[in-house]
């Protein structure tokens, strides 16, 4: 299979840019793939391919920028060219821009797919009714939320024209059976980007890092966890410094530059910026706890996946999507209230302050990342390309209903 993957790549700065990357590094490693054809947005400096292992060739075509009007033409023109055996998107609703006409144009490329009749599985990893709008830094003003919400509708209606949906939390899959009476909505998790050997659960020396990561300024605000470091700090003895491992979202550009000016005074305050793919394991690997400093949940959480391959414990709230996938997936933490400094606080203290139940932790999510690596995600992907083609070549319709799912996954 020549296969083509549309998604944002390193050095790219756009959303789900990390999981393009772990999406091409296990697909060409896929006994079934001869080819990926990656089509992916403009960057200054060259991709990232810096893989260990050998694989299959991997075409390169630059063909959209963040927020272009014409990304659906740019990318349809390139898949004409290229004429692969079949798609994957790797896709949120915010994914080919911030402003709404190019993030709603880019979703309807899967019913273009659908129309040139190249098997086509979109992976959704959000869906609009999930989405807390005011949090997720979209619109405050009640009235456009609705608007927005209808539009929602007619765009996921849009990307279910593709011939399987992919969604990574249970309740996106029952939320689209019921709401929109689909039949082609596929649950294939999230997976572990990295599964590396059993990690050094010891730290390194100097202070305990306390981390979190990601692209923050939305439903992501550090604040939060800088008060609570400093209360920790008031009540304890614990040597502890501050790693704010990332970048502005892209709907709240200088974030971080404010909450820089505004904690200049607080000692031992890292804000690292842009993290290289290649400095991922040791932003993880000297921590000692990872936070998610979050007051909205938009999807599955890729972080928490990375935390638990190189064995962290996390700090978490209880809350949304973050809540159901701890559960689903084994994942463990010690829990606190969103939005409460003190329970922040008391959180990241209790793990700091117990190094067994640090290491229990880590223990406990590294064995839950081992579960689902990614090489099971590629081949839970193939399994359903593979039920499309069969479905096109007897002339049937998918059918991921409860009771015709287990059918089509095993032809």
């Amino acid at each position: 299979m020549r296969l083509a993957i549309v998604t944002a790549y390193p050095p790219s700065k756009v959303t789900l840019t990390e999981y393009g990357y772990h999406l091409v590094k296990h697909f060409r490693l896929h006994k079934d793939v001869s080819e990926i054809v990656l089509l992916t947005d403009k960057t200054e400096q060259p991709k990232d391919f810096s893989f260990k292992e050998k694989g299959c060739k991997i075409t390169v075509k630059e063909c959209w920028n963040f927020n272009d009007y014409r990304n659906v033409f740019k990318i349809a023109k390139s898949i004409k060219e290229t004429k692969p055996d079949a798609v994957l998107f790797n896709l949120q609703f915010l994914k080919f821009g911030d402003k709404k006409i190019p993030a709603a144009l880019g979703l309807m490329l899967p019913m273009l797919c659908k129309a040139m009749r190249i098997p086509t599985i979109s992976l959704l990893h959000n869906i609009l009714e999930q989405v807390d709008l005011e949090n997720a830094g979209i619109t405050q003003n009640p009235i456009l939320q609705k608007v927005y919400n209808f539009i929602g509708t007619s765009l996921t209606r849009f990307v279910l024209s593709s011939d399987v949906l992919a969604v990574t939390i249970s309740k996106y899959k029952t939320i689209l059976d019921k709401k929109y009476k689909a039949r082609n909505v596929a649950l294939i998790p999230h997976g572990s980007f990295e599964t590396p050997p059993k990690p050094d659960l010891g730290l390194p020396g100097g202070p305990m890092q306390v981390m979190a990561f990601g692209k923050f300024g939305t439903y992501k605000k550090v604040e939060p966890m800088i008060e609570a470091i400093e209360h920790v700090r008031l009540q304890t003895d614990l040597d502890i410094e501050i790693v704010i491992a990332g970048t502005d979202s892209p709907n709240t550009p200088g974030y971080l530059e404010a909450v820089k000016q505004k904690y200049a005074h607080v000692k031992q305050l890292r804000f690292t910026g842009y993290v290289a793919e290649e400095d991922v394991p040791k932003i993880f690997g000297d921590s000692a706890v990872t936070v998610f400093p979050y007051t909205s949940t938009t999807g599955s959480s890729g972080v928490l996946h990375q935390a638990g391959s190189y064995g962290k414990a996390v700090v978490l709230p209880d809350l949304g999507d973050l809540g159901i996938l701890v559960r689903e997936e084994g994942y463990v933490g010690e829990f606190f209230e969103p939005e409460n400094v003190k329970s922040l606080a008391q959180a990241i203290q209790t793990i700091l302050q117990d190094e067994e139940y640090r290491i229990s932790l880590g223990i406990k999510n590294y064995k839950a990342a081992c579960s689902l690596p990614m090489s099971k995600i590629a081949d839970m992907y193939m399994d359903y390309f593979k039920a499309i083609n069969f479905a096109k070549d007897t002339n049937q319709k998918i059918d991921l209903s409860e009771k015709k799912k287990q059918e089509i996954v095993t032809i």
